[in-house]
């Protein structure tokens, strides 16, 4: 049988999905991961209070509590559809390179199959990259924001935020790779974490909550839509932002297909199984705040734009209360940012292993069975990256959008792929959602992929200025010109050479 040169685990992966053994070759990576630690991986990553709390002041200007609670379920649904389309794929190819080999392998027309499979690549690794470089810059404003709370006088300069963000991103750093044999265990203890935090909040929020408490109707029901200058009618999807935002991450699991040890079945049940269970998280998490909300003018005050230590502070009436509160947050946040910055490395050095990387064979090393050189890469290239804060902060928030996008449009690629083959390939997964079922859930992942692509290129609020503009889609597109003419000039011969 005709094998091909993607590296040892794609041969694997090839073999296994032409039905032949499994086992064609050593790992790469160590085989320690099971559905609860990928699961909980998964969870770590939505990670619903920083998630979901971070970019809360979207929701705020969304309109308030209808578009946060009936927002989520409307989110819930369709990332539903979403995470049920890749857990298909991820059954029938289970590889760390992903999308990218997904989409290789689905297209059977063989002109395009190199330039698909190498767009799809790229694209997902400005994706991870730029994922794990929001989550550790908004760790960085949620700790100025939580140091508010005893010291509303101080404001920190950009190049002290900058400072802190790179002290973060070194801690990551070290704790991924001197602790990567017990990172399985953190996944799974930091998704327990997150549930206790959530309980936490919500019985300090409902028990001694100061603001007036809410009736049903009001806090399930009350809507502003005047807050964001859209309008009653654009507004409410402004305020979807927040758990798009949370939950646009569950793909990246894939990336650690290689290091479980039956990833036909775990990776599939880990990522679809984050949606319901995310889901109770997320609206355990959302309810009290709904029904103490403060006014919401008022919020839109809050430093550093960051609503959720606002709220908790106003809300409970206590800053030692609020304080714990947010300190159980940043735990949160800084496990969200080890698994997130995991899977980046994971994916970068599955790339490099297929040669789709400049200096592949540096990045494609394993020391010590982990990609220690592709997390160094990661690292270098997020505190490079953050640096654009210090000259114009919309560029970087551009980057924290662009990462939505690009795994938006990496998951939309073979997603779209499979549907017009008929979806003749996952069919033969041993995880499947159904002929029909599957089939409704492919045609709703990729309806909300191609609106959330609008959403997420949308200033959060009108009049633009400099300052509020959103520059996602003039990044995004700058990715993928950059990427293509690199593919023309560089990666068409190199690529090719490494899959045929």
């Amino acid at each position: 049988m005709e094998k091909t040169k993607l590296g040892p685990q794609l041969s694997q992966t090839r073999d296994f999905a032409e039905g032949d053994v499994h086992d064609v070759s050593e790992p790469q990576l160590r085989r320690n991961r099971s559905f609860i630690t990928v699961l909980g991986m998964a969870l770590t990553i939505t990670a619903i209070p920083y998630g979901i709390g971070g970019p809360f002041m979207a929701a705020i200007y969304g309109g308030g509590q209808l578009c946060i609670f009936v927002g989520l379920l409307v989110i819930l649904v369709l990332q539903g559809c979403v995470a049920i389309s890749l857990g298909e794929l991820a059954s029938r190819f289970p590889t760390s390179s992903g999308v990218y080999y997904w989409s290789f392998r689905l297209t059977h027309q063989k002109p395009y199959q190199h330039a698909v499979s190498y767009l799809t690549g790229w694209v997902w690794l400005i994706g991870n990259w730029t994922i794990t470089l929001s989550v550790n810059f908004g760790f960085a404003t949620m700790i100025t924001a939580t140091i508010s709370i005893y010291q509303p006088q101080w404001v920190a300069k950009a190049d002290e935020t900058l400072f802190i963000f790179f002290g973060i991103c070194i801690l990551v750093f070290i704790i991924c790779s001197l602790a990567d044999r017990v990172l399985p265990l953190v996944d799974a203890l930091a998704a327990v974490w997150n549930l206790v935090t959530i309980i936490a909040i919500l019985l300090a929020v409902s028990i001694a909550a100061k603001t007036p408490r809410h009736t049903v109707s009001q806090a399930l029901g009350h809507y502003d839509g005047s807050l964001s200058g859209w309008g009653d009618g654009f507004s409410f999807f402004i305020g979807l932002l927040p758990p798009a935002y949370a939950f646009a991450s569950i793909g990246m699991v894939v990336s650690m297909a290689e290091e479980c040890v039956d990833p036909e079945t775990e990776v599939a049940r880990g990522i679809t199984m984050c949606i319901p269970l995310g889901g109770i998280a997320a609206l355990l998490f959302v309810l009290p705040i709904c029904f103490t909300l403060p006014v919401l003018q008022d919020i839109l005050t809050a430093p550093y734009g960051q609503a959720l230590p606002y709220i908790i502070t106003i809300v409970t009436g206590s800053k030692p209360l609020a304080l714990a509160l947010m300190i159980m947050i940043l735990v949160i946040t800084l496990c969200c940012s080890l698994s997130v910055t995991t899977t980046a490395s994971r994916c970068t050095w599955a790339l490099s292993r297929d040669g789709l990387l400049p200096f592949s064979n540096i990045w494609s090393r394993t020391t010590f069975d982990q990609p220690l050189y592709a997390l160094v890469l990661v690292t270098v290239l997020q505190m490079l990256l953050g640096c654009i804060n210090l000259g114009s902060t919309s560029a970087f928030t551009a980057f924290v959008s662009v990462g939505v996008i690009a795994l938006a449009v990496s998951y939309l690629i073979p997603i779209s792929i499979s549907l017009a083959s008929g979806r003749k390939e996952v069919s033969k997964a041993r995880w499947t959602f159904g002929k029909v079922p599957g089939l409704v859930a492919n045609l709703v992942a990729v309806l909300w992929i191609l609106f959330e692509l609008v959403l997420f290129s949308m200033p959060t609020v009108v009049p633009v200025t400099a300052a509020s503009m959103n520059y996602a889609a003039v990044v995004f597109i700058g990715f993928l010109s950059i990427c293509m003419i690199w593919y023309l000039v560089w990666g068409r011969k190199t690529h090719s050479e490494s899959v045929i």
